[in-house]
């Protein structure tokens, strides 16, 4: 049973806890004790918001994600960066209405929000600058609900909630456990760690996401979107908002949603896992650590990280050798004591249970959000895909020790895309 309740401890971590509980404490108190309104002098509104996205081979997406963000601000404030197209992605973008910059070569995401932002001088024109993936889908009501969190005048970005797009379907079997594992990340953390973080007194959130995220204009001097050496621009971009301490990253679960696709083959959804993880471990060795609640709340998050994906990737063959000892006693062989001493203090289903339960639980958590009861049936297989992710983590960390190039990208395989719904 202890080996049961420690391995489950592990899996969901202590950290889900803590900031779970912060984030009912935040919510009730919002609920019994309104804070003062600190509202600024004028609400900011859409024609404030400039939209900006960077694209990379996305005429299969391109169209709805410009009109979904010309459901949300003016014609003339969306603005599409073509990072190196080599397909009809800036054909797509004119006839859809956006203005567009045409790069030729290939920079990356973060040296393509550069060149917009400059090309642009959206920080001279707007106040908030909407910063959107080419796959994303903004709510009807993003910005509606959103800008108010910049009434503060305190908060300089507000993160953006992701959810997957179900629109197209994934065709095969893998495809639907892949697209509906991520809904169940991007529940979990964004309700369970990400609302508690945003907290007024806690404000550790970790990453402002790049897919539909706002930034006031007037901070973008001072983050280095395009530095040198990182595979992705958001975690880097959050990190500065600490370390030069700009102000708050606001969040709230129910406001500014948008709509991704994410990945439904392996290869691709391995391959955007390595690099969002390299982008993490990228990001921690150049800013370091320091003496701050910020650093020392992902420090945490860092050590059960890591205890968590070699605690997942060492049940399996854990599993083997405590069971086949089981069975090699149960048939009148004598195993090592080594063996012996494994299986005791290790039995089979106190490792499979302290992980298959409490992983699940944070299914049937995401599916009561999500309301997607079909995710249910696929729960089961989410240990093999979290496993996927540990082995990714722990690669990408090594990785991360050596110096890379920069964050040119390779779009996934897209399915064309349908009205978000």
């Amino acid at each position: 049973m202890l080996t049961f309740l420690l391995l489950a401890l592990v899996v969901i971590g202590l950290s889900t806890l803590v900031w779970t509980t912060a984030g009912l404490v935040r919510l009730v108190g919002a609920r019994l004790r309104p804070s003062p309104s600190r509202r600024a002098a004028r609400r900011l509104t859409p024609s404030d918001v400039a939209i900006l996205v960077a694209a990379h081979n996305e005429e299969l997406t391109i169209r709805q994600t410009i009109r979904s963000a010309l459901r949300q601000v003016p014609a003339g404030q969306v603005f599409i960066v073509s990072d190196g197209s080599r397909d009809g992605t800036v054909e797509v973008a004119e006839a859809a209405g956006a203005r567009v910059l045409d790069l030729a070569a290939n920079r990356g995401k973060a040296g393509a929000l550069v060149a917009g932002i400059q090309h642009f001088r959206l920080a001279e024109r707007f106040e908030v600058v909407l910063l959107l993936d080419a796959d994303t889908q903004l709510a009807d009501d993003y910005l509606a609900s959103g800008l108010p969190l910049f009434d503060d005048p305190g908060v300089v970005a507000v993160a953006g909630r992701a959810t997957t797009l179900v629109d197209p379907r994934p065709a095969t079997f893998i495809g639907r456990v892949l697209v509906a594992y991520r809904e169940r990340v991007y529940i979990v953390m964004q309700y369970l760690y990400k609302f508690g973080q945003a907290g007024r007194a806690a404000n550790v959130v970790a990453i402002v996401p790049g897919f539909a995220s706002m930034y006031r204009s007037r901070v973008l001097a001072d983050i280095e979107i395009d530095a040198p050496g990182l595979a992705i621009e958001d975690y880097n971009m959050t990190f500065e908002v600490h370390a030069k301490r700009l102000g708050r990253i606001a969040f709230d679960p129910r406001a500014a949603i948008a709509r991704t696709q994410d990945p439904d083959r392996l290869h691709d959804y391995m391959r955007q896992v390595r690099r969002w993880n390299l982008g993490f471990w990228q990001t921690m060795r150049r800013h370091g650590f320091r003496m701050r609640r910020f650093w020392i709340a992902l420090a945490v998050f860092v050590a059960e990280l890591l205890t968590s994906s070699i605690a997942l990737l060492l049940v399996p063959p854990a599993v083997v050798l405590s069971g086949g000892t089981l069975l090699a006693v149960a048939v009148g062989l004598d195993p090592p004591e080594p063996l012996r001493a494994l299986a005791q203090a290790l039995p089979p289903w106190s490792l499979v249970l302290g992980v298959l339960v409490p992983d699940y639980l944070l299914t049937l958590f995401a599916v009561l959000v999500s309301r997607r009861w079909s995710d249910l049936l696929l729960g089961p297989a989410f240990v093999v895909v979290r496993a996927i992710d540990a082995f990714a983590c722990l690669r990408a960390l090594v990785a991360a020790l050596v110096p890379q190039a920069g964050g040119v990208w390779r779009s996934p395989a897209r399915r064309p895309a349908g009205e978000a719904r």
